[in-house]
C-alpha cells in the first residue's frame, strides 16, 4: 500500500464522500448528518476509502464503508473500520450495529455477529439508514465493544 493519510472528515469533504459512496452503490441518505464521525483515507490527495458511524448514546450504527475499486484488497477497508471502531470505544459506544447487503462475510473479522432486526436497539431503529436508506433484505450484525 502506498502512503495513505487517514483523517476525520469535515463538511468540506462531503462532495468527495458522496461520490465514493455512490460509486460503491451505497446509500448517501443521512450520511452528511453524521460526517463528523467519518474516517477518510487519502492516497496522493484522492479519497480512496471511508467509513462512518452514527452515534446514538451508547449505540452506534456503522455505515458507509467504501473503498475505491482501484484500491480494494489493500487493507484500506479494515483500516478505516478499525479507526471508526476505536473512536467509538473512546466515545462510550458499547454496541455497534451494521446493515449490509454485499459484505456480511467481511465484518465477522472485527467481531460482528448476525442478529435479527428485532434485536436492534430502538435508538438505532430511528436512523435514516435503518428506516429506508438500506433495504429490508440487508443482513444485520452486531458488535459489543469492551
Amino acid at each position: 500500500m502506498s502512503a495513505v493519510e487517514f483523517r476525520d472528515a469535515s463538511s468540506a469533504d462531503w462532495t468527495h464522500v458522496a461520490g465514493l459512496l455512490a460509486g460503491a452503490g451505497l446509500p448517501v441518505a443521512g450520511a452528511a448528518d453524521h460526517l463528523s464521525h467519518f474516517v477518510l483515507a487519502f492516497s496522493a490527495g484522492t479519497l480512496v476509502a471511508c467509513a462512518g458511524m452514527e452515534v446514538y448514546g451508547e449505540y452506534g450504527l456503522l455505515r458507509s464503508v467504501a473503498v475505491a475499486a482501484s484500491e480494494r484488497g489493500k487493507g484500506l477497508g479494515a483500516a478505516v473500520v478499525g479507526r471508526v471502531l476505536d473512536r467509538a470505544r473512546t466515545e462510550g459506544v458499547r454496541e455497534v450495529i451494521l446493515l449490509t447487503e454485499t459484505a456480511p462475510d467481511y465484518f465477522p473479522r472485527f467481531g460482528f455477529e448476525p442478529i435479527t432486526r428485532a434485536d436492534v436497539p430502538e435508538a438505532v431503529k430511528v436512523s435514516v439508514e435503518f428506516t429506508g436508506a438500506c433495504c429490508a433484505s440487508a443482513a444485520v450484525l452486531r458488535l459489543r465493544l469492551p
